[in-house]
């Protein structure tokens, strides 16, 4: 199998699973490489244990880097953002098995505390943050309400939820695109000196794809692992450090809202790939 070629954390050999097939699950660079090593790689483990199957957690430099991974089939599994599936499940083929449970997505715009901005209408003309073109809901969505309501700013890529946030607290950006699950989770002392100025649609949630190399006896018993969390303390102590309720059975039918916008923005990316 193809691997991931930076930012992949090992999982050490758990007894009784030696010989299982190893996995990567690919995570969205939404935060910094070392904060989502650190949350998914306890959570890799419970399931490397429960589904019998080794799962790596690997990531990458930047969500643009993330995408020409995805196109590039380096995951054997994913954990992508809604638009990232309605492209990447076309070519190379990924094929949604779970996501969140109980969870719509929303994005969020953030401003500074103390700001005295109150609507979109006044980021006219100002700097705003967005981790990358095609962050669905911290990018693709606040920028098309910006659109629809002609307001013109100036956009900036800046990598990652994080690095939003942070450019906006301190004051390098009049606002920043996000989502509240990131939000919740940044430093204290950055959230506390942010408020959240607007928010979408709510839309799909991030899928738990798997690429079309993996059987569908793997997907099936990683998903099982992950649908009895919720049944087992454990289980339920590494959800709650995700801030996740838990997951659920998925379909590629469930990202059709997504699909309904008509986003076209890594179409390129696709076709270089064919």
């Amino acid at each position: 199998m193809l691997k991931p070629l930076l930012l992949t954390v090992g999982i050490s050999l758990i007894p009784g699973i030696v010989d299982a097939e190893t996995l990567t699950l690919g995570v969205v660079p939404q935060q910094s490489a070392k904060k989502l090593a650190r949350l998914w790689t306890p959570v890799l483990i419970y399931l490397s244990e429960k589904s019998g199957h080794q799962i790596r957690f690997a990531t990458a430099k930047d969500i643009p880097t993330f995408e020409k991974r995805l196109a590039n089939s380096q995951y054997d599994l994913s954990y992508m953002n809604p638009y990232h599936y309605t492209v990447f499940h076309r070519s190379p083929g990924y094929v949604a098995f779970a996501n969140q449970k109980d969870k719509k997505i929303k994005g969020i715009m953030v401003v500074a505390k103390d700001s005295e901005v109150s609507s979109l209408q006044q980021l006219e003309g100002q700097g705003l943050a967005f981790p990358s073109p095609a962050a669905f809901a911290a990018s693709v969505l606040p920028r098309a309400r910006l659109n629809q309501d002609r307001i013109s700013v100036r956009s900036r890529y800046v990598g990652s939820h994080d690095s939003v946030y942070l450019g906006v607290a301190r004051g390098f950006f009049t606002a920043g695109g996000g989502v509240m699950r990131t939000f919740n989770n940044t430093a204290p002392e950055v959230r506390d000196k942010l408020r959240v100025l607007w928010t979408t649609d709510t839309y799909t949630p991030h899928a738990f794809a798997a690429h079309p190399r993996v059987s569908s006896e793997t997907v099936a018993q990683v998903r099982q692992a992950m649908l009895d969390m919720t049944a087992d303390p454990e289980g339920l102590a590494l959800l709650k450090s995700l801030n996740f309720k838990g997951f659920q059975r998925a379909s590629n039918e469930d990202w059709d809202d997504v699909r309904s916008l008509g986003l076209d923005l890594l179409d390129g990316l696709i076709r270089n790939k064919q």
